[in-house]
């Protein structure tokens, strides 16, 4: 009777949605109502399998799950950022992007339908183990990835402070490699900075999140206040992206007038250009700037690299971005729930749109290479850790000294 019952409730749901259409079919155009036929001819078709399972699938099965798949399902033929968030997940977004949160430290995404590192935030569980850009998790806890949602995946790398987790990832197509790491709190913070020499400094941005503009902002007025600067090194290496709301003011505070990124959706509402504003008297940031960027750099992290590059602002070093390009909107729903949904793509003010494609550098820097006995996986865990504690030794973040420290004399070449 139980089961009669939850069935019926959503075959009711299933007849209202049909009949909803054959009503209204009246009053639409004939390409409109043609679409609408499509619709219903398909909504039968689920409700005829949705039936099927709920009379013959060989054990009890939970409609409310039934339809929680369909629906990710759905969103997940889209493209791989699409999902519908449970309660428990929008929590944790809005948790991400204001505080904190326990975990290991990654940012992933689905690419070639394999689970990817886009970057290990710094100073995290997964940045000290030497996870890398590009890595592909096979497995989590022993629970292959295959076929694996975003959510599902973030869901079993999180977890209480001091639990351990152990993940199998594919490097470089060859190598395999199972690492255990304990969780911990990843901190927000995301803006630092040093001073290589008098006049020149650098400033890393680990990832964009709501209070970044306010962090980049204190940092320029702390470091000015001490000294005259010459020029600054940016770098948004492993910068996995984060709010376009916070990559819009990053770039606004190093521009004083024009275009910083545009973004085309479908929609009129997802039309929109964003212009860079005139900064007080007191924040005008009066030098140049060498942007460092690698594979790890991603979205709003893209951003900005393209909206300083685009205005002539900064000069871009480094290896080609991630390409991350399209935009995703966050749409509450009832009972707590949220559909992330891509709604956009957006353009550099030079009209790129970078999805799947990159930035590519002004100047292609490689990573520089060892000496076999010094290129062990150790060895390199251990320089990846120390680039940015000690930028001063990091062989980019030598020659874009040296190349912003030239850049004048540089800028008067003629050919």
């Amino acid at each position: 009777m139980y089961k009669n019952l939850k069935g019926l409730k959503i075959y009711l749901f299933l007849s209202l949605c049909i009949v909803f259409l054959l009503i209204f079919n009246c009053g639409f155009t004939k390409e409109a109502k043609e679409k609408n036929d499509e619709v219903y001819k398909y909504l039968k078709l689920f409700s005829q399998v949705l039936r099927l399972i709920e009379d013959n699938y060989v054990t009890e099965v939970n409609p409310k799950d039934l339809i929680y798949g369909a629906i990710n399902g759905m969103l997940n033929a889209l493209d791989p950022y699409s999902s519908l968030m449970k309660p428990e997940e929008y929590k944790e977004l809005e948790i991400e992007t204001k505080g904190s949160f326990t975990g290991i430290g990654i940012e992933i995404t689905i690419k070639d339908d394999i689970i990817t590192v886009v970057a290990p935030i710094e100073d995290t569980p997964a940045w000290k183990a030497g996870i890398k850009p590009g890595d592909k998790i096979l497995k989590i806890d022993d629970k292959p990835t295959k076929g694996m949602s975003l959510l599902e995946a973030v869901k079993l790398l999180r977890g209480p402070k001091g639990t351990k987790v152990t993940i199998t990832i594919l490097r470089n197509d060859k190598d395999i490699k199972e690492i255990t790491l304990v969780r911990d709190v990843i901190p927000i913070k995301s803006v630092k900075a040093k001073i290589l020499e008098p006049g020149y400094a650098y400033v890393r941005i680990t990832s964009f999140q709501e209070k970044t503009s306010q962090e980049l902002i204190e940092t320029l007025e702390n470091l000015e206040n001490k000294q005259q600067l010459k020029g600054i090194i940016l770098d948004l290496r492993f910068n996995p992206g984060g709010l376009l709301s916070s990559a819009i003011e990053v770039a606004d505070e190093f521009l004083e007038s024009g275009l910083i990124v545009s973004v085309k959706g479908k929609s009129k509402d997802a039309q929109m250009e964003f212009k860079a504003n005139p900064n007080p008297p007191q924040r005008k940031h009066s030098y140049p700037i060498v942007i460092l960027i690698n594979h790890g750099t991603a979205s709003a992290a893209e951003i900005v690299t393209g909206a300083l590059k685009d205005n002539n602002r900064a000069l871009v070093l480094g290896q080609k971005s991630f390409g991350k390009g399209c935009v995703q909107t966050v749409i509450p729903l009832e009972e707590d729930y949220a559909v992330k949904l891509t709604t956009a793509y957006y353009y550099t003010p030079k009209g790129l749109c970078i999805d799947k494609i990159g930035i590519t550098p002004d100047i292609e820097i490689p990573e520089i290479e060892f000496s076999e006995e010094k290129n062990t996986e150790k060895a390199k865990e251990e320089r990846v850790f120390k680039y940015f504690s000690n930028p001063e030794e990091d062989f980019q973040v030598k020659l874009a000294l040296s190349i912003l420290k030239n850049v004048k004399e540089i800028s008067k070449l003629r050919f």
